[in-house]
């Protein structure tokens, strides 16, 4: 992909993550932004199989427990693995209140793998959500760096 080609299709594929993101709260708006056969993996483990099971997954959450929350998200890593599949990297967290910027505790780290449709649109074809532990990232790095060195 040349240099052009790779802005003008990460551009896009920032535009959809970003009306992904604002679409939060209305369960329709939201599974626009995926495509038909998705597979959605909540941060507890739970799986939301296709459009249909993440919209109706969705829909009762935004109007119950996460009514008028709001999405924070920021992609913190975008590659594209083939013309026109994108993996993207990003931190998310729900905001509620007057709350404008996340708590670590609250931070998830996501994995997102776009697709671009034939009419040229990109969708999220896979979705995986997972509770960010700094705690625990750190214990993990230190028992690496504990392990003996293979050689």
């Amino acid at each position: 992909m040349d240099a052009a080609v790779h802005e003008r299709e990460a551009a896009a594929v920032r535009e959809r993550f970003e009306a992904h993101r604002l679409a939060w709260g209305d369960a329709d708006g939201y599974g626009r932004s995926f495509a038909e056969g998705a597979d959605y993996l909540t941060y507890y483990g739970g799986r939301l199989a296709g459009r249909e099971g993440i919209v109706e997954g969705h829909r009762g959450l935004f109007a119950g427990v996460l009514k008028g929350s709001r999405l924070w998200a920021e992609i913190t890593d975008l590659e594209f693995l083939a013309p026109d599949v994108a993996l993207l990297h990003a931190r998310g967290a729900v905001l509620k209140g007057k709350r404008t910027r996340p708590g670590r505790r609250a931070l998830s780290v996501q994995t997102y793998v776009m697709t671009r449709e034939p009419a040229g649109g990109w969708l999220i074809r896979a979705f995986q959500n997972t509770r960010y532990r700094p705690r625990v990232e750190a214990l993990a790095g230190a028992l690496a760096r504990l392990a003996p060195k293979a050689g």
